[in-house]
C-alpha cells in the first residue's frame, strides 16, 4: 500500500490536535504504520495549527509536501484555501464552511475573501463544505466540530464505524464521550 497523507488544518484552540490524535490512534488499531506531526504557528493567538497524519505499509518521514496530501481536514474555510497548494491533484477538502477572522481583516486591513468553496472548486479540489458549527452545537457542543469534520472525513476511509468508536473511547474522556459520538454521527449523516 502506497502511503496515504491527511493534513488537518485550523485555528488555534479548535481542537485540530485531539482530530489528529483521533485519526492516529485509528489508523494504529488498524494495523498501519503511522507518522503524526505537529506544527504549530500562533495557536495560542488564534493563529494556524496544522497537523501531518500520514500512514501506509512502511512511512518513513511525518512530514507532508506540497502536492502530497490526499486529504485537507479544515476548521475554517481561509485555512483551506491557505493550504490548498498541498493537495494532491485528484484530492479532497473536507471543511466546516465557518469563518473565522484573522488579524489583518480584524484590524481592517483585508477583507475576509469572498467565494472560498467556489475558488477551491476552480482550482481543480473536490470540496466537502459542511456547518460543522452548527452541528457540534446540535451534539451539545460548540467544541465539537472536530469530532464533527471527524465523522464527515469517515466517508473517505473504508473503515468501520465500529474502529472510529473504539479509536475515540481510547483517547476521550468519558464524560464528553456520548457527546462526541452524537457530534461524529452529525458529521457522518450530514
Amino acid at each position: 500500500m502506497s502511503t496515504k497523507n491527511v493534513m488537518i488544518v485550523g485555528v488555534g484552540g479548535q481542537g485540530s490536535l485531539l482530530a489528529s490524535k483521533l485519526l492516529g490512534r485509528l489508523l494504529l488499531d488498524e494495523g498501519y504504520d503511522v507518522k503524526v506531526s505537529e506544527v504549530h504557528g500562533m495557536s495560542q493567538r488564534g493563529g494556524s495549527v496544522v497537523t501531518y497524519v500520514r500512514y501506509g505499509e512502511h512511512v518513513y518521514s511525518p512530514v507532508i509536501d506540497k502536492g502530497e496530501a490526499d486529504v485537507i481536514v479544515s476548521f475554517e474555510l481561509l485555512e483551506a484555501a491557505r493550504w490548498l497548494p498541498f493537495l494532491k491533484k485528484d484530492g479532497t477538502v473536507v471543511t466546516n464552511i465557518q469563518q473565522i477572522d484573522p488579524m489583518p481583516v480584524i484590524t481592517g486591513a483585508m477583507e475576509y475573501p469572498a467565494e472560498l468553496v467556489e475558488k477551491m472548486k476552480a482550482a481543480g479540489a473536490k470540496v466537502d463544505a459542511l456547518d460543522c458549527l452548527a452541528l457540534a452545537e446540535e451534539a451539545g457542543s460548540s467544541k465539537a466540530v472536530n469530532i464533527v469534520l471527524m465523522g464527515r472525513l469517515s466517508h473517505y476511509f473504508d473503515m468501520p464505524e465500529e474502529a472510529w468508536m473504539k479509536a475515540m473511547e481510547a483517547i476521550v474522556p468519558a464524560k464528553f464521550l456520548e457527546m462526541n459520538k452524537k457530534a461524529f454521527e452529525l458529521g457522518k449523516n450530514a
